[in-house]
């Protein structure tokens, strides 16, 4: 199974405030559904509980709470990252979509990232990205810089895989 990360980050590693993501790039929305559609996405629960709509469709989802008896509609829900795992021991490749703690504890076992680097710095940013080692990841793809219409941010694509 190939650990994936997916993950929007600002030019210091802001990844969220007030439990929201930094920013909604629509391009980085359909980039995130295409890469995203037919595999099993890992997060948080409080990633879970900012979904819009619950539970992403077309997509299987695995939702890590510490909360006894948590439920999810539409999703599995599982104690830990290693429990996690285990689930989807199964699956040729998985997504991991946040939040930060869920990201500090998969990046170690992580096979490739999917980042949009937002060429911005947000202010009062509450939740980071942890550092990437260049010592340990291989840029294999970058695309852009890209302009999104609406929120006039620019932002680059960049894929990593590990060394």
């Amino acid at each position: 199974m190939k650990i994936a990360i997916i993950v929007a980050i600002d030019s210091a590693n802001g990844i969220g405030k007030n439990n929201d993501q930094l920013a909604y790039i629509s391009s980085d929305l359909k980039r995130f559904k295409n890469l995203t559609t037919g595999h099993t996405i890992i997060m948080g629960r409080k990633t879970f509980e900012a979904l819009p709509k619950g539970a992403l469709p077309n997509r299987r989802n695995v939702v890590i709470s510490r909360q006894a008896n948590y439920i999810a509609a539409g999703a599995e829900v599982v104690s830990s990252v290693e429990q996690a795992l285990r689930l989807c021991a199964n699956d040729d490749r998985v997504f991991v979509i946040g939040g930060g703690e869920i990201y500090r504890l998969m990046l170690p076992q992580a096979d490739e990232l999917y980042i949009t680097r937002i060429l911005h710095s947000f202010e009062g940013v509450d939740t980071f990205f942890p550092a990437i080692e260049p010592q340990f990841w291989r840029n294999i793809n970058e695309e852009g810089p890209f302009e999104d219409e609406k929120t006039q941010l620019s932002y680059i694509y960049s894929d990593l895989v590990r060394k």
